[in-house]
C-alpha cells in the first residue's frame, strides 16, 4: 500500500521559486509523485509514495519557514494515483482572486468533525459547500447549499449575489481538506459576517473520524487523483474523478484543494 498525503500551509515564502528545486529533488529521491504548489502565501498539494518516502518529503517540508508543525491528512492507495511529479509556482496556493483575503489574519471558527453534525443540524445554521459543482455532484452533506460554481474564483461573486438570503443565519462551510474554507471564511469575515464556522480538516477528516452509522455525508468525496472518490475510512469508491474530470482532466487533477 502507498501513502497519500494531502497538505497545505499558509505561511509567507519570500522566494517560492528558490524552494522549488530542492523540493523537487527531495520528492524524486523519495519516489514520491503528485502535485505541490508554491506561492508567496505558502504551500498546497497532494503527494503519494511509499511510507518512508512520504516521511522523507514531509521532513523536508517541515524544515521550510512556518511549516515545522505541519500535519497532513493521510490515506492509502493500492496503486500510484499520480502519473508524475509536478512542482508549480503560482500567485496563490488556492485561487480565490481576492488579494485582500489573508487566512493568517482571520478565518472562521474551526469545528471538529465530532461536533460538526450538531452544528449543521441547528435550525439557525446555513451550510455551504465551497467546492465546485463537479465535486458536489459526487457527494455532499445532507441539506448543504451548492453554489454551483465552476471554480473557486467564482465563489465571491456568488456570495455577494446571495448574501441577503443568509441574514440572521450562522454560516457553516466545508471543503475537501480545509484549504478553501480558510480563504472563504476569511472572505466572509472581511465582508462583515461574524458567525462563520468551518469543518476542521475538511471532508477528509470527517470521513476518517465519523462512523458511517453517525454520518450526515451522502455520496463520495471527489479527490484530485486517480482514486476518483473516497468514502468513510478514506477508502476509494470508484472512478468518480474520471467522470467528473472529463471536461478538463489535466487541469482538474493538477489542482488539489
Amino acid at each position: 500500500m502507498l501513502t497519500v498525503a494531502a497538505l497545505y500551509r499558509f505561511t509567507p515564502f519570500a522566494d517560492p521559486a528558490a524552494l522549488a528545486g530542492p523540493l523537487r529533488a527531495a520528492c524524486t529521491a523519495a519516489g514520491v509523485r503528485g502535485t505541490l504548489i508554491l506561492a508567496p502565501e505558502g504551500l498546497n498539494g497532494t503527494i503519494a509514495g511509499p511510507a518512508e518516502g512520504i516521511a522523507a518529503v514531509l521532513a523536508h517540508i517541515r524544515a521550510l519557514p512556518g511549516c515545522a508543525d505541519l500535519v497532513p491528512r493521510e490515506s492509502r492507495a493500492r496503486t500510484m494515483p499520480f502519473g508524475r511529479l509536478k512542482i508549480r509556482l503560482k500567485r496563490e496556493i488556492v485561487t480565490l482572486g481576492q488579494p485582500q483575503v489573508d487566512p493568517r489574519a482571520a478565518t472562521g471558527q474551526y469545528v471538529a468533525p465530532a461536533d460538526w453534525n450538531a452544528l449543521i443540524a441547528a435550525p439557525d445554521v446555513a451550510v455551504i459547500d465551497t467546492r465546485n459543482a463537479y465535486e458536489v455532484a459526487e457527494g455532499t452533506f445532507a441539506g448543504a447549499i451548492d453554489p454551483g460554481t465552476a471554480s473557486f474564483r467564482d465563489f465571491p461573486a456568488w456570495w455577494r449575489a446571495n448574501r441577503d438570503r443568509f441574514a440572521g443565519k450562522r454560516i457553516a462551510m466545508f471543503c475537501t481538506g480545509g484549504i478553501r474554507c480558510e480563504k472563504s471564511t476569511s472572505f466572509l469575515r472581511g465582508d462583515g459576517v461574524e458567525q462563520v464556522f468551518h469543518l476542521q480538516g475538511g471532508i477528509l477528516a470527517y470521513l476518517d473520524q465519523i462512523p458511517p452509522a453517525e454520518s450526515l455525508w451522502r455520496g463520495r468525496c471527489f479527490v484530485f487523483d486517480d482514486r476518483g472518490g473516497l468514502g468513510h475510512g478514506l477508502l476509494p469508491q470508484g472512478d468518480a474523478g474520471a467522470q467528473a474530470c472529463s471536461p478538463e482532466p489535466a487541469r482538474l487533477k493538477a489542482c488539489p484543494a
